[in-house]
């Protein structure tokens, strides 16, 4: 198995999170997005990065709107920062896992409060 392409991600995904933090001026892009993944395909073509936010869905739209937006910018910087043959071209996916996880613990919570109050009646 060939350990470059999870490299590459690694690295993709440490450049992205830098630019996105400290380059890019966008309101709509804000400290609370989060990268939390990076698939790049094996020809290194594309490049799939699932973004994620505190805000949730209620920002999805605006926030991937701007992505894409700056999508050309996020690839230069790549181009120069990251040494590939090819810079891959940046496909920006929602991922509401965070979302999702969160649902989960606060369900959780709830059956565990009302075990509690069962076990004390």
């Amino acid at each position: 198995m060939s350990y470059r392409i999870p490299k590459v991600n690694s690295l993709i995904m440490r450049e992205l999170t830098d630019y996105l933090r400290n380059d890019v001026k966008d309101p709509r892009i804000n400290e609370f997005i989060s990268i939390t993944s990076v698939d790049t395909a094996s020809d290194l073509k594309t490049c799939k990065v699932y973004v994620s936010s505190f805000g949730g869905k209620a920002e999805k739209d605006a926030v991937l709107e701007a992505l894409r937006s700056c999508n050309k910018f996020l690839r230069g910087e790549l181009a120069r920062k990251v040494n590939l043959r090819y810079t891959p071209e940046l496909i920006f996916i929602w991922d509401d896992s965070i979302e999702h996880g969160a649902k989960i613990l606060e369900l959780m919570d709830k059956v565990a409060q009302e075990d509690s109050k069962k076990a004390h009646s």
